[in-house]
C-alpha cells in the first residue's frame, strides 16, 4: 500500500489523524512505508509506540523534549516521541504548539500525529476541546470503521455518542447507515472540526469484505456530495496483508 502515501497527501508537512477506527494503524503504516525522515507523535494520550516499528522512541517533558528528538533524529530515520504519563501502558500527549516547534526544528520529511481518542470505538464525533491539531496540519486524515454498517448505534460501536446522533441524524438504537456516515464526514461539527486550511482526505478502515466496500462506496459518494472540502475518500483494509481497497473521486 506503498501508494497510500500520495493518496492520502502524506509525502511532506504534518499529517493529522483524526476520528475513530484506525488513527494509529493508518499512521503506523505510513511511518513504516515512508522512504523519507519521519515524526510520530500524539496531541492527546496514546499507547506506547509498538516496537515493531522500529522507531528511536523519545518520551520526555517539555523543557526537554525538543532538544531529545532533535538528537535522535539526527541519527534514526523513525523517531516517535511523547510525554510520560502516570497512566501505565500510556504516554502522554504534546501539546499542539510544541509539535510545530519541534518539526520545525527537525525538519521531519512528514510528521505524523493522533490528534483525538476514540477509546477503540468505530465511530466519533468531536467533543468542544477536540481535536487537538497543531495549527501547521498540512494534512487531515478523519477516519471512520466500516464495521459500523448496519449496527445498532450504541456505546458500543460510538464515542462521544450524543455527539454522534447530533452530527450523523442517527438515534440511539438505530442502525447505521452510509448517509449517517456521510454526514459524520461532511461536517463542520465532524471529521472536519478544527481542519482549518489543511488538504482533507477521509479514510473508511476495516473495508474487510465485499458488503463492507459497497456500503463505504456509498457513503463517500454521499460525502462527496456534502461538502466539497475534499475531493476524494480512501477505501482500506489493516488486514494482513493491509491494503488499498479503492478510492472515490468527486
Amino acid at each position: 500500500m506503498s501508494e497510500l502515501i500520495d493518496l492520502l497527501a502524506a509525502r511532506r508537512g504534518t499529517v493529522c489523524a483524526v476520528g475513530a477506527g484506525g488513527k494509529k494503524t493508518t499512521l503506523y503504516h505510513l511511518a513504516l512505508t515512508h522512504p523519507g525522515r519521519v515524526g510520530l507523535t500524539c496531541t492527546v494520550p496514546n499507547t506506547h509506540f509498538p516496537s515493531t516499528l522500529g522507531a528511536c522512541v523519545v518520551i520526555a517533558e517539555a523543557a526537554d523534549l525538543p532538544a531529545a528528538v532533535l538528537r535522535a533524529a539526527a541519527a534514526h530515520r523513525i523517531v516517535a516521541f511523547a510525554h510520560p504519563s502516570e497512566k501505565r501502558g500510556r504516554d502522554g500527549g504534546v501539546a499542539p504548539d510544541l509539535i510545530a516547534e519541534i518539526q520545525s526544528a527537525a525538519g521531519f520529511d512528514v510528521l505524523l500525529a493522533k490528534c483525538d481518542g476514540a477509546r477503540m470505538r468505530w465511530l466519533k464525533a468531536p467533543e468542544d476541546d477536540e481535536p487537538l491539531i497543531p495549527e501547521t496540519a498540512t494534512t487531515i486524515l478523519p477516519i471512520v470503521s466500516a464495521k459500523a454498517f448496519g449496527e445498532p448505534l450504541t456505546e458500543t460501536i460510538a464515542h462521544r455518542l450524543s455527539r454522534v446522533e447530533a452530527v450523523s441524524g442517527a438515534e440511539y438504537g438505530e442502525l447505521i447507515t452510509p448517509n449517517h456516515v456521510a454526514r459524520l464526514l461532511a461536517e463542520e461539527r465532524g471529521a472536519l472540526k478544527n481542519a482549518g486550511g489543511a488538504v482533507v482526505v477521509p479514510v473508511i478502515n476495516m473495508v474487510d469484505n465485499a458488503d463492507m466496500e459497497a456500503a463505504a462506496t456509498e457513503a463517500a459518494r454521499a460525502a462527496l456530495q456534502l461538502t466539497d472540502r475534499f475531493d476524494r475518500v480512501v477505501l482500506t483494509s489493516h488486514l494482513q496483508p493491509a491494503r488499498l481497497v479503492g478510492v472515490v473521486n468527486r
